[in-house]
């Protein structure tokens, strides 16, 4: 395995194991530059649009790419967790993989605030897929709108 690829698994555990410190949002402001430089180059919705396609999800995947015990905490209906330091290994099987998968179909990714889901949009466009979109919003506002949510 070379050295880059190495290094990327080696950033990705990092994140995933740092996730709850994500929160608080105490990091440079490289990180901030880094997600919003990554942002202009996805599709994006914010909360608004993301409720309409909660309320009619028409074949669309809501995916939450938090840790585990945040999406136990409270998660959008319907929505399936796949934490974003596994989710070029564990989206396939969500898509019905080994069959074909449908590279084209729409995922709407969703974390705390926005950021995770920033960068796993990007992944999920870096391998293929051509129509995820990421959404950015607050998730304890969403809670806060009373908008569909489960404990």
């Amino acid at each position: 395995m070379n050295r880059t690829i190495r290094l990327f698994i080696a950033l990705a555990a990092l994140v995933a194991l740092s996730a709850p410190a994500l929160a608080a949002e105490n990091w440079p402001d490289s990180v901030n530059n880094y997600v919003a430089q990554i942002r202009k180059t996805i599709k994006t919705t914010d909360m608004d649009g993301y409720l309409a396609v909660v309320k009619n999800p028409a074949g669309a995947i809501l995916l939450d790419v938090r840790e585990e015990n945040e999406f136990k905490g409270g998660h959008v209906p319907g929505a399936i967790n796949i934490p974003r330091g596994l989710l070029e290994w564990q989206i396939w099987k969500s898509l019905g993989y080994p069959n074909k998968v449908d590279m084209n179909r729409k995922i709407y990714v969703q974390c705390v605030s926005g950021n995770r889901a920033t960068l796993a949009t990007r992944d999920l466009k870096n391998i293929g897929f051509t129509n995820a979109t990421a959404v950015i919003m607050n998730i304890a506002d969403w809670e806060k709108k009373g908008y569909p949510f489960e404990k």
